[in-house]
Formats: C-alpha cells, structure tokens, sequence
C-alpha cells in the first residue's frame, strides 16, 4: 500500500504508485509510474489532481491517513487525461458532489465531456488566485503542455509549482524525491518522457519557460503528475527543459534501422564506424531490438539521424515505417538526415526513406547509399565512407553555431 509523506507544511503526497505499468500509449514503462496527486491543508482543505480510475480507493486511503477525505472543500484539476482525472467521479461522490473543481477553461469542456453532469467546475484564468487561507494558489495556463486544458498550479507561500505532466518521468522508484533516487535514472526517465511526449511542443514549452523566469517565481519545490519530486535542485530540470525545448544537440549521431538477411545490419555498423572515425558519438539502433521511445530518446539531442531499410514489396520495411511515422508526429528539430539500405532487385526503399525525412525538414546528405544484396569488402568501405561523410557534416554544423 501507498504511503501519504509530507511534502512541505501542511502539504502532502497522497498518491499512487503503478509498480506494473508496462505500456503507456505505445510507450514502455519497464519502471513502471506514479500517478502524483497533493493535498494541501488549510482553512479550505484542497486537492490537486486525481489517479487512474482504477486507483480512486487507494487515493481515499491515502487521504485518510492525514485527514477526512469528506473534509476536502476544493478540488483542482490541472489536466484532464484520464491518468489525473479518471477517478474524479469516485472522488466527487465520496466527499460531496457539490464541491467545487478548479480547471481551465479548456479543462471544463473536457471535463463535461468526460463526465456529463457529474462535476460542479469552477474555470480559472491564467494567474487567478484562490485563497485558502494561509496558503494562496496562482494558477498558470499551460496550453498544450501537452494538451489544450493543462495548466499548472503554484503555491505561493510554500513556492512549490505543482506541474501537472510539466518535468515529469514514467518511473515508480525508489524514491519519491530527486534526492532519494539515482541522478542517472531520474534524468533518463526526464528525457525519455520529454522525447516521448513533449518534444513535438517544443516552441510553446520555451515560451512557458521564459514566462515562469519572467514572472519571477521562486521555486523550491516543483512537483510533476509523474515521478520524483525535484526538491534538492528544481534547476536541473529546468536547464534540460530549456536545451531540450530549444532543440539543442550534441556531436551525437543515430543510426535507425531494421534488416532481413543482416545486409542492411552490416552496412548500419559500417556507417558507424565511418561515424566514429569523425568523432562522432554513434551507434546502430535495431529497431526490433529497441523499442520506439527508447530510439526517440536517443533522437532527441542526437545532431545526424540515420535511417536504413531492406526494400520489401517495393516498399520500406514495415519496423522502419513505423518509426518514421512516429517521429514525423514528434517533430525533431536541427537535424542532419540520412538513408541506406539494401536491395534485391527494386530498391525503392531508401528513396522513400529520404522522402519521410526531407518531409521532417532534416538537412539531408546530397546523396543517400544503396547496395544491392550483401555488401562486400569493397561495399562496406563505401558505407565507412558514407559515415564519414555524414560525421563531417555533423561536425561542420556544430562548428559553425547550428544547434
């Protein structure tokens, strides 16, 4: 069972831990998520975001370890997925029906939509405060970070930022706070969500930063719907969001791609030697062998992103497909773009591959490579060479200023 900790005075986490969540919307969750909800009391007693549905039990538990779930007088919604809305219902009828639900504008069209006539909401605009007593709420729209409703909520007083599916991690522990869990996984997870999640609101999450360090707030505390809590250095994520929105890159370089009969492997391996042989970071990525948001991590502040393909049907490889669709939807930014593969007789694979990145607005190479059956000595010279060519590119982008 989940234990209730405090926070800060009179502020609580009261919720769930999701030990066996594997997959979140085509994303792996190997460990597993928490589902961050906070109780703040006061002379109105108030709740910050829900659970699953499924968790709205174990969320009253937890309450009920530091007070009266029917005590609560405000609930406030920043976001209403159904991860931090789901079991708002549940919630509502057990501690009255009648009591207000603090959200966006955007949030109470979703709400009604959700749950028709179950819900008495209250609509916020952006720096509305609401007093509670000792303790007073700003809150903060956040359109599209990542959906039209979410918004953040700031307590004053206590200057905690209570971030909704802002500077988050799909990781359920150990720890609860940055502190208490290993720095290395907690920023993993960070821009494995980011990369996943976040990346396609890129431009719109620079903006959200500037006006948070433009309103001056401090902040000693900032607490996502998901994962640890950044108490010992909220700056930290901060600084990865601000180079990670900004689309900054490293002398880093991807190589995607998926093979039949290892001739596309050999030549994926040989471009990262020629990669290597630059001084660029690099490595072969099988897609089969990994899963698309552990690729998409990867891609984020890569610089060059590679893609390789077997033509099947005339066609690219269905794995490989797949990832260009799912990357196409998440926008990466300032990237050098190049493909290879093999081929039996047609070949039209790498053509198409060109196509799908030329369309994600990557620098393409003049030329991309195409062997046809298994490559020899002589071929895997040219992929090496290949590789080089793409690291000189990547080189002279960084070395000239382009992110």
């Amino acid at each position: 069972m989940t234990q209730a900790f405090a926070i800060a005075d009179n502020v609580y986490q009261v919720g769930v831990v999701d030990w066996n969540l594997r997959d979140f919307h085509g994303y792996s969750t190997f460990q597993g998520s928490t589902y961050n909800a906070f109780l703040i009391l006061d002379e109105k007693v108030t709740l910050i975001d829900t659970v699953k549905k499924q968790f709205a039990d174990q969320l009253l538990d937890n309450i009920a370890q530091i007070i009266d779930p029917k005590k609560i007088d405000y609930v406030v919604s920043n976001h209403t997925e159904m991860d931090h809305s789901g079991s708002l219902p549940r919630v509502m009828h057990y501690i009255g029906e009648d009591k207000p639900v603090y959200c966006s504008r955007m949030g109470e069209k979703n709400l009604s939509m959700h749950f028709p006539g179950k819900l008495n909401t209250r609509v916020v605009k952006d720096q509305e405060q609401l007093q509670l007593g000792q303790k007073t709420l700003t809150f903060l729209e956040t359109r599209m970070v990542h959906w039209p409703d979410s918004m953040f909520t700031y307590c004053n007083e206590d200057k905690i930022l209570f971030a909704s599916d802002g500077f988050g991690q799909h990781f359920a522990g150990p720890g609860r706070f940055d502190d208490e869990a290993n720095q290395a996984e907690v920023m993993f997870q960070a821009k494995k969500y980011y990369a996943n999640i976040l990346l396609l609101y890129s431009p719109l999450i620079a903006k959200l930063l500037k006006k948070v360090s433009d309103l001056g707030l401090p902040l000693d505390m900032i607490c996502p719907d998901h994962g640890v809590i950044w108490r010992k250095d909220p700056g930290k994520i901060l600084k990865a969001y601000s180079e990670w929105s900004s689309g900054t890159t490293e002398r880093k370089a991807v190589v995607i791609y998926d093979t039949m009969w290892n001739s596309t492997k050999l030549m994926a391996e040989a471009i990262v030697d020629g990669l290597e042989a630059e001084g660029i970071t690099a490595k072969p990525m099988h897609i089969r062998s990994s899963d698309r948001s552990k690729i998409m991590t990867d891609v984020l502040d890569a610089k060059a992103v590679v893609v390789g393909s077997p033509t099947l049907n005339n066609q690219i490889f269905p794995t490989v497909a797949d990832i260009l669709t799912y990357m196409k939807g998440l926008k990466p930014m300032h990237k050098i773009g190049a493909a290879f593969g093999s081929y039996g007789w047609s070949g039209e694979s790498v053509k198409l591959i060109s196509e799908e990145l030329e369309a994600m607005n990557f620098d393409m190479l003049d030329q991309n490579l195409r062997i046809q059956f298994v490559p020899d000595t002589e071929k895997l010279k040219s992929c090496f060479e290949y590789g080089r060519t793409i690291g000189q590119k990547v080189n002279a982008a960084l070395d000239t200023g382009d992110a």
